[in-house]
C-alpha cells in the first residue's frame, strides 16, 4: 500500500516576520542610538541598493534626517530591532548617524541652548 505525500502548509498564511527574524536573532547595535538620534543617508549611498528591504525603507526615510524613533514607527518593528537595522545601515556606509549630546558630554552648551529656548517661548 502507497502512501502519498502531501505537502505541508500553513493552516494560514499571513506574511507576518517576526520583528527579531529581521535581525537575525541579534539585539545589540553596534552604534549608542538615542531615540532622539538622527539619521541621514549618506550621498556616496544613494546608488547602493542593499539586498535587504528594510535597509532600502531606512536609506529612502534618511533621505532628510529621521530620528531613531519615526524609522521605528515607519518599519513598523520595536525599537530594539529599528537600532539594530540602523546600525547595520551605518556599519554598510550607507546612512550618518548625527551625534546626540547625552550625559555630562556637552552639558554647558546643551543647557545654554535649552535656556535660549525658554527665553524665546517666553518672549512668544
Amino acid at each position: 500500500m502507497a502512501v502519498e505525500a502531501f505537502p505541508l502548509q500553513p493552516a494560514e498564511e499571513t506574511g507576518f516576520v517576526r520583528p527579531y527574524a529581521l535581525t537575525g536573532g541579534r539585539t545589540k547595535a553596534n552604534h549608542h542610538l538615542e531615540l532622539e538620534t538622527l539619521i541621514s543617508t549618506r550621498a556616496a549611498a544613494l546608488l547602493a541598493v542593499p539586498d535587504q528591504i528594510e535597509l532600502q525603507v531606512i536609506m529612502e526615510e534618511c533621505r532628510t534626517p529621521q530620528s531613531v524613533a519615526e524609522i521605528a514607527s515607519r518599519l513598523r518593528v520595536p525599537l530594539g530591532v529599528a537600532r539594530v537595522l540602523i546600525s547595520d545601515a551605518a556599519d554598510a556606509g550607507l546612512v550618518t548617524v548625527h551625534r546626540t549630546v547625552s550625559g555630562d558630554e556637552g552639558a554647558e552648551a546643551h543647557l545654554t541652548l535649552m535656556e535660549r529656548v525658554l527665553s524665546g517661548l517666553r518672549r512668544l
